[in-house]
């Protein structure tokens, strides 16, 4: 039976997750953590936790007989690169902190399985941006690019010389109606939602030719489940799986809304955002994901609009 820990739980894939594991693995076995006094999202159990204390997170891992964790707690792009020192700390120190804990617990003779996202944020501008390959150039200009490198080259390292089952996805970006937008250069595909279903004119912070990849909240949990229940000796890349789901630029996402609202409009004004995304990746090949544990996108752009339409809460997006 396994036992069950995200920290991060009331971050956008968190909050996902926690349902998603709950009903494979039952509510009573999944925990949910993070930094705040509210259970957001309504686990079963939740707990408040800073996953930079060391000795907390041990403690409640140790107490409640935890077999995986997924360590989602991080700043984001956009976010990080107001505050760089902070996202590093909270960035690197988590990650470090659960390897640790995993080293140690394994070295005891009690396994922990790890899940720790990475990102497209993680290439760079000298990357092949059409297929990004597996194995490529890697030169992030973001602090939160910088610390995913940092994060799958430590991820690597903990496998190679300790053992741990540490196990990641280089996530494109993600595209949900149950969270709003949370400070991502990809958010953007979020936002358009919820000034479209307001009857707003969508004011992009990215221009209209940005191409980046994209993936869908219900196949980007699919993925994270499938890689965590996926036999070791399938699980080859220890550092992070490339994983795609479509990829579409802001004007393309705007006509494939007007289909189903013909008088939505969008305006472009692009920000400090707009270099990060120039140095991101047009599309991903995740042929290793797909080889090693059978992974496959199962979601299109437009059934992915026909669902955020159906299904964008307009009360949380006055607040978007």
């Amino acid at each position: 039976m396994e036992r069950i820990l995200i920290i991060g739980a009331n971050g956008q894939i968190g909050s996902e997750l926690v349902t998603a594991l709950a009903q494979q693995h039952g509510a009573a076995n999944v925990i949910a953590a993070d930094i705040g006094t509210d259970n957001v999202y309504g686990a079963a159990r939740y707990v408040r936790v800073d996953v930079l204390d060391k000795d907390a997170v041990a403690r409640l891992i140790a107490d409640d007989d935890i077999t995986q964790v997924y360590q989602l707690a991080a700043l984001l792009s956009a976010t990080g690169e107001k505050a760089p020192l902070k996202a590093w700390t909270l960035n690197m120190d988590g990650l470090l902190n659960i390897l640790e804990i995993a080293r140690e617990r394994g070295e005891a003779g009690k396994p922990l399985k790890v899940f720790w996202p990475s990102s497209i944020a993680a290439f760079g501008p000298n990357t092949p941006s059409v297929s990004t390959p597996q194995y490529t150039i890697m030169d992030p200009t973001s602090i939160y690019g910088i610390s995913k490198l940092a994060g799958e080259r430590l991820c690597e390292y903990y496998h190679a010389k300790y053992g741990v089952d540490v196990r990641s996805i280089r996530y494109p970006g993600i595209i949900s109606y149950k969270s709003p937008p949370g400070g991502g250069t990809t958010d953007y595909a979020i936002a358009i939602f919820h000034a479209a279903l307001r009857g707003e004119t969508y004011e992009c912070f990215l221009g209209p030719e940005t191409t980046l990849p994209m993936i869908y909240m219900p196949d980007a949990i699919r993925a994270t489940i499938e890689l965590m229940d996926a036999p070791a000796e399938q699980v080859v890349i220890r550092s992070s799986y490339n994983v795609a789901g479509v990829s579409f630029n802001p004007r393309e996402l705007a006509a494939a809304i007007q289909k189903k609202l013909p008088a939505f409009r969008i305006a472009y004004q692009p920000d400090s955002r707009q270099q990060i995304a120039d140095s991101w990746p047009k599309s991903l090949d995740d042929s290793r994901a797909a080889a090693d544990w059978g992974w496959k996108a199962r979601v299109k752009v437009d059934e992915m609009v026909e669902d955020m339409l159906a299904n964008v809460d307009v009360g949380m997006s006055k607040a978007a």
